[in-house]
């Protein structure tokens, strides 16, 4: 669910075709991996691997850091390639997906599947080797169950998000097993987070792109307008009144436990007011707002846990 595409609906520059095609294929390939998306995986990695590290700031593993994370953006770049692939026919129904590069036709299929390929099996071997095999049992356990359990679910059954997100709250575990070589309960903390936050983000995506999903069979609302606004109401509220007291959950000791958990707080009920709103109205403008919201909560609360862990 984390790995579902933020700024896909953005469209392509007009200059695109001004560009040489050398620069246009490479745009192109770039495209595949979706960049916007590996931005949050590496906040939420780094945020894992950072505070499942107990050692001095002095001995810090800066070099098994740049592994994880590079072997982590490695799995993750592949299956969005491979997502690409598989979904390439449903891409082109859709117009926020309509301009990606194989959905376009500006890729060959099988040039695509070879290069999603090549970077998953590098990504999980580069953690097997560089890391541990912890950490790359986990990254190739999300690539598998996001690609042939939640990607083929989108079309059958609105219960895909419950499946997709166990793959998507994975990254924290990744940097947590890379760190200490192990998964305690404060990583499990982390994951049920990302687990939680992925609902009211989703939501806001599916709400806003709910005639391009149905236009290309997508089932990730319910078709029946009455039984969409509940799916919807209890997808959004329910996981975001729980992310409140789990957000507090990573408490820190001594004064930094004030600071943590007032700048927690404010984020988790921030986050919570906007779905509120987006529940109520249940209007595009208001699903922006919740999108927004969810994307300044997450990286900001990882980042208030890391800072004051220092």
């Amino acid at each position: 669910m984390a790995t579902e595409p933020i700024l896909a609906s953005l469209d392509v520059p007009l200059t695109l075709s001004r560009r040489p095609r050398s620069s246009r294929v490479l745009s192109d390939y770039w495209a595949l991996t979706k960049p916007e998306v590996n931005f949050l995986i590496v906040i939420t990695t780094f945020a894992g691997f950072y505070l499942g590290c107990a050692v001095p700031l002095r001995d810090f593993p800066f070099l098994l850091l740049t592994n994880t994370v590079l072997g982590t953006l490695l799995v993750a770049s592949g299956t969005g390639t491979l997502n690409q692939y598989i979904e390439r026919r449903f891409d082109a129904q859709m117009r926020r997906t309509a301009r990606r590069p194989l959905a376009a036709g500006r890729l060959k299929p099988s040039a695509v599947l070879w290069f999603g390929i090549a970077l998953s099996l590098m990504g999980g071997l580069y953690l097997a080797v560089a890391v541990n095999e912890i950490a790359s049992v986990l990254a190739m356990g999300t690539l598998l169950s996001y690609l042939f359990l939640y990607t083929p679910l989108k079309r059958k059954t609105s219960l895909c998000t419950v499946v997709g997100a166990f793959p998507g709250a994975m990254p924290p575990l990744i940097g947590w097993a890379a760190a200490s070589g192990k998964l305690s309960v404060e990583a499990w903390t982390l994951y049920v987070v990302l687990f939680l936050w992925q609902f009211p983000h989703f939501m806001a995506i599916a709400w806003m792109y709910r005639e391009d999903y149905a236009r290309a069979g997508y089932r990730v609302l319910p078709y029946d307008d009455r039984a969409r606004a509940r799916f919807v109401s209890w997808q959004t509220l329910l996981p975001l009144l729980t992310l409140v007291p789990v957000g507090l959950l990573p408490m820190l000791p001594g004064r930094s436990s004030t600071f943590y958990f007032i700048g927690a707080l404010f984020l988790s009920s921030g986050f919570l007011y906007c779905g509120v709103q987006f529940v109520v109205r249940r209007s595009n403008s208001a699903a922006r707002r919740l999108l927004a919201a969810s994307i300044i909560y997450l990286p900001l609360l990882f980042i208030l846990m890391i800072v004051l862990r220092s």
